[in-house]
């Protein structure tokens, strides 16, 4: 067992909590995957950026905010964008931080530094973003979690790097 699961959380009643109120959307120990290692210095790796924060690049199709049980699609960020081309479609979470400044939930300018910087060794194409409002836990994981999983392995990544909203 990883040491993770041998501290003790500060709050272990919230996973009877979040069971309660949303039934089979908890993964379970049993479905615990390990991480894997990188193969390469980071300086050398190619790093991805996956998140919920419903950031899409301005004029593309905005995620269905108020479908009952969720949208599930993804946008592709290009990875070299710039903060006034892109657009935040979201209403489950105050967005008026993010819309003053996208790096707050959206960090693209802070990997693009640390790809110039050399501290990575470059960004994938494409960065992922979707809408953290899923309600089916089945086609969150068999539908939009593979799709962007294939995404993710089409650009070449060495690195995801995960970031709810």
């Amino acid at each position: 067992m990883t040491e993770i699961f041998k501290q003790k959380q500060l709050r272990p009643e919230i996973w009877s909590t979040v069971n309660e109120r949303y039934p089979g959307s908890m993964i379970t120990k049993e479905d615990y995957v390990p991480l894997s290692h990188l193969t390469k210095p980071l300086s050398e790796s190619k790093l991805t950026f996956v998140s919920t924060s419903g950031v899409q690049p301005v004029g593309t199709m905005p995620f269905d905010t108020v479908h009952p049980i969720g949208d599930y699609t993804y946008r592709k960020i290009p990875s070299h964008l710039k903060p006034p081309e892109l657009e935040i479609h979201q209403l489950k979470y105050p967005t008026i931080g993010a819309n003053q400044d996208i790096n707050v939930i959206f960090p693209i300018e802070r990997l693009q530094e640390l790809a110039e910087e050399g501290i990575i060794g470059s960004l994938t194409e494409n960065l992922f973003s979707f809408i953290g409002y899923n309600m089916d836990p089945d086609k969150l994981e068999h539908q939009l979690a593979e799709d962007i999983a294939d995404a993710v392995v089409k650009d070449h990544a060495d690195i995801a790097l995960l970031s709810p909203a």
